[in-house]
C-alpha cells in the first residue's frame, strides 16, 4: 500500500486497531500505524496532514 491507497489504509487500521476510536488519534501515533501495517511500503517521509486526515476521515466513514 501507499499513501494514496486512503481506503484500503483505513480499511486496514480499522481491522488492526478494533474500538479504537479514529478521531482520537493524534498524526503522529496515526502516521507510525500506517507505516507499521504489513502491507505497507511507501516513503515515510511522503506522507503529509492532508494525506493524515484523508485516511482518518476514510477510517471515521468505516466505523461508522
Amino acid at each position: 500500500m501507499k499513501w494514496t491507497d486512503v481506503n484500503e489504509i483505513a480499511i486496514e487500521l480499522a481491522e488492526v486497531h478494533p474500538g479504537q476510536d479514529p478521531t482520537r488519534i493524534n498524526f503522529v501515533d496515526l502516521a507510525n500505524w500506517i507505516i507499521a501495517l504489513p502491507d505497507f511500503s511507501d516513503d515515510p517521509k511522503h506522507c503529509g496532514e492532508k494525506v493524515l486526515e484523508a485516511i482518518q476521515q476514510a477510517w471515521i466513514d468505516e466505523v461508522d
